[in-house]
Order: C-alpha cells, then sequence, then structure tokens
C-alpha cells in the first residue's frame, strides 16, 4: 500500500530531501563531500546560494550541478567558509609567541599545517608571526582548502585597505613587535602583502573529509572549521591532526571548537586551555 501523503506537509521536508540530493550529487559527480556538515549550517548557506544564483528550487540547483561543471564554483564560495581577518583572536596568536614557539625553537627544521586557510588570513599572521620570531626561514608552511576560488585568493595575498585598521589592532594586541605596515604595500584601496611571506609556503586543494595524511607537521592551526562539521566528520578531521603531528606537536582550534568529546581526545593533553592549544601525547 502506498503511504498516504498529508496534505499541508512542512514544505522543508521537500526541502530537506532536495538537499541530501544535492549534496549526493556534488559527491559523485565533482569529489566535494558536504554530506555530514553541519545541516543548519549548509541549509542556511544553500539557501543564500540559491536565491542569488537564481533558481527556484535546490532541485533545480542540482540539474545545473550536475550539466554546467563552470557554475560548481560559485556554488562552493557559497558552501566553503571564506570570512576571517589577520590574527583574529590575538590572545590565540599571542599564546602561539609567548608559549608554543619556545618548544618549536628546539626543532632544526619546521613544517606548519594552516587547514582550511580559505584566503589566507590566518596563514600570513602565522608566517609574520613566525618571521617576528627568527623561524620563518626554517619552516615549511602548507595552506590548504577545499576551495580552488579561496587558494587563488590567498595566494595573491591582496585584501580591501578598509580591513587594515582591524587587523594592525589584533597584530598589536598579539604581542607584534613590529609594525604591521612593515609587511604590505598599500595602493588603490587595496593592500598587498610582502611576496616574500609566500616563499616558504605550499598552497594545495585539500579536503578535511575525504583527503588523507600528506606530511608530518609540528603545528596545525584549524580554527573556525570544525565547527561546521557533524560529530562524524569532526572525529575524522582530528584523527587527521593526530595522525599527522609529529610527537609533542600542536594543535590549535577555534574559541567555539573543542577536543572534550572526541574519541581522539585521549591523544592530546591541553596546553593552553583558553586559547584552544593541544599538544598531542604519545
Amino acid at each position: 500500500m502506498d503511504a498516504e501523503v498529508t496534505p499541508g506537509m512542512p514544505s522543508d521536508n521537500v526541502e530537506d530531501i532536495e538537499i541530501r540530493l544535492l549534496l549526493e550529487a556534488l559527491h559523485i559527480r565533482y569529489q566535494y563531500d558536504f554530506r555530514n556538515y553541519s545541516m543548519a549550517s549548509i541549509k542556511r548557506r544553500l539557501v543564500e546560494a540559491r536565491r542569488n544564483m537564481g533558481y527556484a528550487t535546490f532541485s533545480a540547483l542540482q540539474e545545473a550541478v550536475l550539466h554546467e561543471p563552470d557554475m560548481v564554483p560559485t556554488l562552493l564560495r557559497y558552501l566553503t567558509v571564506q570570512v576571517s581577518e589577520m590574527f583574529r583572536d590575538p590572545l590565540y596568536f599571542r599564546a602561539l609567541r609567548e608559549k608554543v614557539i619556545p618548544h618549536l625553537r628546539t626543532y632544526p627544521s619546521l613544517k606548519v599545517w594552516i587547514a582550511g586557510c580559505s584566503r589566507g588570513e590566518e596563514l600570513y599572521s602565522i608566517a609574520i608571526l613566525f618571521r617576528e620570531e627568527g623561524l620563518e626561514e626554517r619552516t615549511i608552511f602548507y595552506a590548504t582548502d577545499i576551495s580552488r576560488d579561496a587558494l587563488s585568493a590567498a595566494e595573491s595575498g591582496i585584501y580591501e585597505i578598509d580591513r587594515v585598521p582591524l587587523f594592525t589592532q589584533n597584530h598589536r594586541d598579539s604581542g607584534g613587535p613590529t609594525s604591521l605596515s612593515d609587511y604590505y604595500q598599500a595602493a588603490y584601496g587595496r593592500i598587498s602583502l610582502d611576496r616574500t611571506l609566500r616563499r616558504n609556503v605550499v598552497f594545495a586543494d585539500h579536503s578535511l573529509v575525504t583527503d588523507a595524511v600528506f606530511a608530518e607537521v609540528h603545528l596545525i592551526s584549524c580554527r573556525n572549521v570544525l565547527i561546521y562539521f557533524d560529530r562524524i566528520l569532526q572525529d575524522r578531521a582530528i584523527g587527521l591532526f593526530r595522525d599527522s603531528l609529529v610527537h609533542r606537536g600542536f594543535l590549535g582550534l577555534g574559541a567555539k571548537e573543542s577536543l572534550r568529546f572526541s574519541r581522539h581526545a585521549g591523544s592530546f593533553t591541553e596546553f593552553s586551555r583558553v586559547e584552544k592549544i593541544y599538544q598531542r601525547g604519545s
């Protein structure tokens, strides 16, 4: 017997089905896997994408995704988080400077992974910090993101000049001993960061959802990314971080993120509790 459909059933049930099918299409067709992202977050972004891209339904958007590969980068700009700022949460960078850097100085060479680097603000913040602390020359920085457009923007190192006062204040509050203006040139309403900040940077497309360990690193900074994942996906990412870190390596998370409920929590100790910096144990 066919299931009876109750008249007046909420339309968002249909939308939820459409969204799941759209995410499945993205995964099967292009290997972008958003299926285990927080549903509330992904739905909010897809509603904005559908409206701005001019589609009446998610089904229509799915059809476009399947048949028009050129529009996928546009959709990814909505699905990936690309809003940050240099030295965001200055106390986090102060903790790196004052507590983590002394440990990193003991290594002859260093590898740092900025996971989910978005448009590069966090990458350049860490690169500047390492230059100020005399560690840049011995460090390779891996800047990864799922979005090629974001990686391209990060590699350019260009930002709107009206963001500079916030960047400058954050840098000062992080304990920066120099002036942020030493690291950029301003022209035509934008700033261009010193190209030498990129000389030890490897930009790469990498997904925390589907990809594997690619290097052994001493510090991972992945902030305000895990909050968009569900518990299963958070555990996968944290397991990936654990397997990537050297013994006694460091993991920095966002202010609203924690290892507290992760099945991998036992592999880490709290190194700087307030700033959400963890150290890998044995």
